[in-house]
């Protein structure tokens, strides 16, 4: 299977999981991790590369993390520290069982001495933070409302795409 028929399937599974789920959309919603967990689920099928499939590991992390933040803070639920907790938490979660299992740290999946799964969640991270951050930015300067359905969902995998084909094509 060729580069682009892969990118067209995870395009059109992905589009159909968006919009299998409609419902009205939290800060960082379920939909978001729904459509973070599919983009990992089917790069790790497709073959593609650890840098890309960690990229959606760090997206999944963060909106998991998010998500977390936002269903505890609607029920009143404030302890000091929560958010670093949080992160950290799901962070320990992913990173350990991966870690015990040895699928980090083989010699042949690194670079520059670091494995390229711990490579693609760090920016991936990153990636879906700024994803949310531009939605956030976005909503403001229009009045308190998305400009199109689905806004809220899409915005923080954009960058997940956009770094998916550029590590893609880096690591290839």
């Amino acid at each position: 299977m060729g580069f682009l028929s892969k990118v067209l399937l995870f395009l059109i599974s992905f589009s159909t999981i968006l919009f299998l789920f409609p419902q009205k959309v939290l800060a960082v919603c379920p939909v978001c991790t729904v459509a973070v967990g599919t983009g990992l689920g089917f790069s790790r099928y497709l073959g593609i590369d650890d840098t890309v499939s960690g990229l959606w590991v760090g997206g999944l992390i963060m909106s998991l993390s998010l998500w977390t933040i936002n269903f505890l803070n609607k029920r009143g639920i404030k302890f000091i520290g929560r958010k670093p907790i949080i992160v950290i938490a799901y962070y320990l979660l992913v990173i350990i069982p991966l870690y015990w299992t040895n699928f980090l740290g083989h010699p042949m999946n690194k670079i520059y001495g670091v494995d390229k799964l711990v490579i693609g969640t760090f920016f991936g991270s990153i990636g879906f933070v700024i994803g949310a951050i531009w939605y956030e930015q976005l909503k403001k300067a229009n009045g308190g409302k998305a400009y199109f359905p689905f806004q809220k969902s899409l915005m923080p995998v954009i960058p997940l795409i956009i770094l998916s084909v550029v590590f893609y094509l880096v690591y290839r």
